[in-house]
């Protein structure tokens, strides 16, 4: 059987939710990622690739200059139908990170309909105004849902009867690597210490200012900031000695970084594009042994902040006074402990398992339901 993704994310922008848990659907499903459309000079078609993981990737393309049909939703239904005949697709899956893939697909018939709603999309910058609207058809035609985060599970749980929190998880065994000697990368083995890092998207959820308000309190101390700049004015973004943009970098490059960062940061601004945002970097940073400093956000502060596992912190001045603290802490012996304590069964193996049981469990129902009433009609 097919199980086919439609995702506002590209595969190869920044390894997350959708990758961790795809990648590991190979094993029982021809996995097919459908990004948004890109916009070209050539003839409506697509692209496709294949990811290491094994999973396809689809890129539809919309030509600018269209001759033929003019409703976009009309010319991605004949993409979508075409890649369904280039590539056998007859018993499928649909798996939905984006709403916004109804507007093509309403006239398929997958045997069952997945919503993993990993974020509050409909209050990112730019964010299409329909796409609430098409968030409520999707939980009506969805068979589960799942969400990223309690935060987020608590504001969608009575949209939907079959719907299930699964925070996203950690590898490990990859970011573990950072409590061992690395080979210091090339573009950060000339900064000095301390180290304080970020990596993730720069948008409109980072906290310019705090980084910028730290930076010149502290201009002893050297700010990290790994990622691609996204829906804000890079010129925004503050320029100074001690702020280093070390543009994006591949999965499998962090724990290098990691590695002799003195403190990780989570320095995201508390607005709508943040209050239901649950960050996979905050197990990450702590699998790699490395202090972590957070704004207050809710799916930080609970449980990590309760837990005293990460500094919470409100302003600038904060950020600076947990970090004081934190550099001169010597042994962290006790503190790592609790942090491994924590983080035991913590994996995107476990989380992925018990999805694929959730999955499973509501096919079964679902053809049994359906068998049922073939006998009584």
């Amino acid at each position: 059987m097919h199980l086919v993704c439609f995702s506002h994310l590209r595969w190869n922008f920044v390894y997350q939710r959708p990758q961790h848990l795809l990648s590991r659907f190979t094993t029982y499903y021809k996995v097919i990622y459908i990004e948004e459309a890109v916009y070209t000079d050539q003839k409506d078609g697509y692209i496709k690739m294949q990811s290491k993981e094994g999973v396809m990737i689809v890129i539809p393309q919309l030509q600018n200059s269209y001759n033929g049909l003019q409703n976009t939703k009309e010319r991605m239904e004949c993409i979508l139908e075409t890649v369904f005949i280039d590539e056998s697709i007859n018993k499928y899956i649909f798996w939905f990170y984006t709403p916004m893939a109804l507007l093509f697909t309403s006239h398929f018939k997958p045997r069952l309909i997945i919503y993993d709603c990993m974020d509050e999309l409909s209050a990112f910058k730019f964010a299409p105004p329909e796409l609430k609207l098409l968030e409520d058809d999707l939980f009506e035609k969805a068979d589960i849902v799942f969400t990223g985060g309690y935060t987020l599970f608590l504001s969608k749980k009575r949209k939907h009867k079959n719907i299930f929190c699964f925070p996203s998880s950690i590898e490990k065994e990859h970011f573990i690597k950072a409590r061992y000697p690395q080979q210091e990368p090339d573009d950060q083995v000339h900064i000095p210490h301390p180290r304080l890092g970020f990596y993730g998207v720069l948008d409109e959820r980072f906290d310019i200012d705090l980084i910028k308000e730290a930076a010149l309190a502290k201009p002893s101390w050297q700010f990290i900031l790994i990622g691609p700049v996204v829906k804000i004015d890079p010129a925004s973004l503050p320029v100074t000695d001690n702020i280093h943009y070390m543009g994006s970098k591949k999965y499998d490059e962090l724990p290098a970084y990691l590695n002799s960062w003195d403190i990780a940061l989570i320095p995201f601004a508390l607005n709508e594009s943040t209050r239901y945002i649950s960050p996979t970097k905050t197990p990450e940073y702590l699998a790699a042994g490395v202090p972590v400093i957070s704004t207050a956000i809710n799916d930080v502060v609970n449980p990590y902040g309760e837990k005293k596992l990460v500094h919470i912190i409100q302003s600038s001045s904060d950020l600076v006074e947990a970090a004081t603290a934190e550099l001169n802490i010597k042994d962290k012996t006790n503190w790592l402990k609790q942090v491994d304590q924590f983080l035991n069964g913590n994996s995107w193996n476990n989380t992925w398992h018990e999805i694929h049981e959730s999955i499973n469990k509501t096919l079964r129902e679902k053809d049994l339901t359906t068998t049922k009433r073939k006998i009584y009609v």
